[in-house]
């Protein structure tokens, strides 16, 4: 799997500091992520963990984050009302547009988008 990217939503990128024995084939793997994904995993991070936790993986994974602009906005915000009775975040509505428009998947445990396209799916 080290050929393969993925964008990591927060979920994916917990599970695999935590080391869920279902995320180690994607230790190996590129990784994209957003700031949102990159705020929501230092906030769980600082509250879970210890502040220092927080700041290495900020200071190791900054530079994987992807930018976007306006159409990524305009389609998550469509997406989102699209799929409101699956109460999507709004951080995960722009990964997973972000990661259609970058032609790479969107790994995720989150429930909600387990029967999506473009989604790869672990526990």
């Amino acid at each position: 799997m080290t050929d393969k990217t993925y964008f990591f939503d927060s979920y994916a990128v917990i599970e695999t500091i935590k080391g869920n024995p279902n995320y180690i084939v994607y230790k190996k793997c590129g990784v994209v992520l957003t700031k949102l994904v990159l705020f929501e995993v230092y906030f769980k991070l600082i509250k879970e963990f210890t502040e220092a936790d927080a700041n290495k993986f900020l200071a190791e994974s900054y530079n994987l984050a992807a930018d976007f602009g306006s159409d990524v906005i305009k389609y998550a915000a469509k997406f989102r009302l699209d799929n409101m009775n699956k109460n999507l975040s709004m951080t995960d509505c722009v990964g997973y547009v972000l990661s259609k428009n970058l032609g790479i998947k969107f790994l995720t445990g989150d429930e909600q988008f387990k029967s999506m396209e473009n989604v790869e799916f672990a526990k």
